[in-house]
Formats: structure tokens, C-alpha cells, sequence
């Protein structure tokens, strides 16, 4: 709900299937039920919500894939192709289960489930 219905329209012309959360359920349903939906029904969630990447790395959870917009430039004119290149790129990784984080500068991969280092283990 936090991106524009606009991203559905560009991802879909450049090949990838997509659908704003605002077609499937409530803008008051909780963030784990989107999580859910997307997890149950093979899409990933394109945010720019911190809260989505911190519930599946908290839970230990493997899905659904995140990818994670922090940037101020969040309409697809500005950073849409930034966005479906490095959807194109990780493909793979986003099938298996990863949080991707894109900003102004870079993309970051986390494969997912995001693993504690344990201070105690050597």
C-alpha cells in the first residue's frame, strides 16, 4: 500500500507480473496478511516499508522474497528500471527466498532465512 498502483502497470509492460495489494485485500489488513498472500500465491512484496524485511528476518522465515525500495525516488519513472534490472538479475535468489534492499546507490542481497550469528559459537 506504500507504492503507487503506477508500479503495477510498468512492471507488467516489462514483463513482470504484478499486482497492488489494494486489488487483493483491506489497506487495515495486517502486514503478515499481505506476507501471507504473497508467500501462499509465488509473488514477492515490492516495499518501502522497513516493516516487511524486519518481520521475515525476525521470524526466521524463507518467504516470501522482499524487495525493499529506500530511496526518496519511489515512483517507476524514477526508479523503475533500476528495480526490474535487479529483479531480472536475482531472479534465482528472489525464487529461493531473499530480501533485497535498493537504494540510490546500490542493491544488497540477503538470502533468506537471515541467520543470527551467535556471539557463543566459533
Amino acid at each position: 500500500m506504500n507504492l503507487s498502483p503506477l508500479w503495477v502497470g510498468f512492471l507488467v509492460a516489462h514483463g513482470v507480473d504484478a499486482v497492488h495489494w489494494s486489488a487483493i485485500g483491506s489497506a487495515r489488513a495486517p502486514d503478515t496478511a499481505l506476507m501471507d498472500w504473497a508467500r501462499e500465491n509465488g509473488h514477492l512484496v515490492l516495499t518501502h516499508d522497513l516493516d516487511f524485511s524486519a518481520l521475515i528476518a525476525l521470524a526466521g522465515l524463507s518467504g516470501p522474497s522482499v524487495v525493499h525500495v529506500r530511496s526518496q525516488r519511489l515512483l517507476p519513472a524514477q526508479i523503475g528500471t533500476t528495480v526490474v534490472d535487479v529483479l531480472r538479475v536475482h531472479h534465482e535468489t528472489l525464487a529461493s527466498g531473499a530480501i533485497i534492499t535498493i537504494d540510490d546507490a546500490a542493491a544488497r542481497v540477503r538470502v533468506l532465512p537471515v541467520r543470527r550469528v551467535n556471539p557463543d559459537s566459533k
